[in-house]
């Protein structure tokens, strides 16, 4: 089984995807700044599985590499780390204080590419490893401005990681999740499914590595859409 450091762990699709992993034997490295929730998801995965917790702000550099550095000491590696944390701005962009704009860059882009920083020096020590960046639908499709230019930035990152890291035995994937029914959404009206679509997904992905999935798989034609008639695309959207 693998050791998987979890970003974004306390809640939502982080959680989900512990509580998955967790099931499947996986040892965990379960990282978040919300120490209550983050404890409590400890206290409840550790009946099935090997766990560490760690209160880190993945958004500041010498955290994320204490981070990397504890569960190399506790476990000896690091063979998949998913960079799930996220948050986009409650208000327009326009209308949001420049230090919320900030924020988002720094969780949903700059945390991802110091975690790459962190852990890289160990993989290539080992000679393998596994990163998972959790983008969105919207990096493909620009919709929510700033949030989608974090997740268009997260997958330019990741198309240039594979290329780069492939020669140390280190593979790259993307999940592209649509709207999913978390605390980021909760606003949104309509039906949409839970974190746990995604938590199997990304299950599905450390088991076997692939460039990008999408998920809902449905996303998948809206995307061919945008690329190939985006006038029809901006149609829907406007409503």
């Amino acid at each position: 089984m693998a050791v998987v450091v979890i970003t974004g762990a306390s809640s939502g699709i982080g959680e989900a995807t512990a509580r998955e992993l967790a099931g499947q034997g996986h040892k965990l490295v379960l990282a978040a700044r919300r120490v209550d929730r983050l404890a409590a998801l400890e206290s409840e995965v550790a009946g099935r599985t090997e766990v560490l917790a760690v209160q880190a702000d993945v958004g500041d550099a010498e955290q994320v590499e204490m981070l990397a550095r504890k569960a190399v000491e506790r476990f000896g590696a690091i063979d998949v780390w998913i960079n799930n944390a996220g948050i986009s701005p409650p208000e327009r962009w326009w209308q949001a204080e420049a230090a919320a704009l900030k924020q988002v860059v720094d969780v949903n882009l700059t945390a991802p590419i110091l975690s790459v920083r962190a852990a890289v020096p160990y993989m290539k020590k080992q000679g393998r490893g596994h990163f998972i960046n959790v983008a969105s639908v919207a990096g493909h499709i620009g919709t929510m401005n700033v949030y989608a230019a974090t997740k268009f930035g997260l997958r330019g990152f990741s198309e240039a990681m594979r290329r780069e890291l492939a020669r140390f035995g280190i593979k790259v994937s993307v999940v592209s999740p649509g709207f999913i029914a978390t605390d980021m959404t909760k606003h949104r009206k309509g039906k949409m499914p839970g974190p746990e679509v995604v938590a199997r997904a990304i299950a599905r992905v450390v088991r076997r590595p692939r460039r990008e999935v999408v998920v809902p798989g449905s996303y998948r034609f809206l995307i061919w859409m945008n690329a190939h008639f985006p006038w029809i695309v901006d149609r829907v959207l406007k409503g």
